[in-house]
């Protein structure tokens, strides 16, 4: 219905069709509520379970970059320890690590070429047992080389293990990141539909508080538009204000409310770009 129509409907007409109106408001708003309250009760515990999930899975990610942290901190502070050690053993010659018969026998290229024959060859057990021997007898000789070089110096023997503590733990910092990562991408897509959740739930309550409201009220309005009907439209004590003033205003040739403040506001606009004040 535009402006023209709506002029054209009375005050009686009017007031018959608010009044029916909010009859079936009233009729219709308790079906309305209970399924509202239905959609909020079947919401209300699936934003919990998936806030409860959300939280999970965020303390997941913060456990593992704690762990990460923890870790990454230890093994940076080894690094200057580990370089102040090979510091010293380059500077006394310590840092020479294979000499020239080690070398010249490839003791680890004889250990990876027996292993391999046992691995990819159809041995007897005669000739498996050799090999393992041989083998055995090549890890003892490797093992003897790297006691003798930490017994003939201290400082060797605490880099290496210092450089093992360093590798071992930058690898349990990677492991932890990785971990979180992998719980990050595990939250995210709990957050998108605790959110969405969360929204439809907000949504719900705003809608059934509004209709719970409009229930409340609508003995009252009832009561008013039937009074109105009885009584009629002009001022008829506390509660029922001359409903047509504005109407014999503008009969008598008088500005309606609406030109009123067209008028205002036009007035406003033209001391905005004048820039003048009052």
């Amino acid at each position: 219905m535009d402006a023209g129509e709506l002029m054209q409907i009375g005050p009686k007409e009017l007031a018959d069709k608010l009044l029916k109106r909010r009859i079936m408001l009233k009729e219709t708003l308790p079906g309305v509520i209970r399924t509202l309250e239905a959609e909020e009760d079947s919401l209300s515990p699936k934003v919990e379970r998936l806030k409860k999930s959300f939280n999970d899975a965020n303390s997941k990610v913060a456990a593992f970059k704690e762990e990460r942290s923890i870790h990454q901190s230890k093994a940076s502070g080894l690094i200057p320890e580990v370089k102040e050690i090979r510091e010293r053993l380059n500077s006394s010659g310590g840092m020479i690590s294979l000499d020239p018969k080690w070398k010249k026998r490839k003791l680890l290229e004889q250990i990876e070429e027996i292993e391999d024959k046992i691995q990819t060859s159809a041995l007897d057990h005669k000739s498996e047992r050799k090999l393992l021997e041989k083998r055995r007898a090549l890890i003892s000789e490797n093992d003897k080389w790297i006691r003798d070089r930490k017994d003939s110096n201290p400082d060797m023997s605490s880099y290496l293990e210092k450089s093992r503590e360093m590798s071992g733990l930058f690898k349990k910092a990677d492991k932890s990141h990785s971990r979180m990562i992998e719980a990050v991408s595990k939250a995210q897509p709990i957050y998108g539909k605790l959110a969405e959740s969360s929204r439809e739930l907000k949504e719900v309550k705003s809608q059934l508080d509004r209709a719970r409201e409009l229930l409340s009220q609508s003995d009252k309005a009832i009561h008013y538009w039937e009074k109105r009907l009885e009584l009629g439209y002009g001022d008829n004590g506390p509660g029922f204000p001359d409903l047509l003033k504005a109407m014999k205003t503008v009969e008598g040739g008088g500005r309606s409310s609406f030109a009123k403040k067209a008028k205002k506001k036009g007035a406003i606009s033209k001391k905005v770009v004048g820039g003048e004040e009052e």
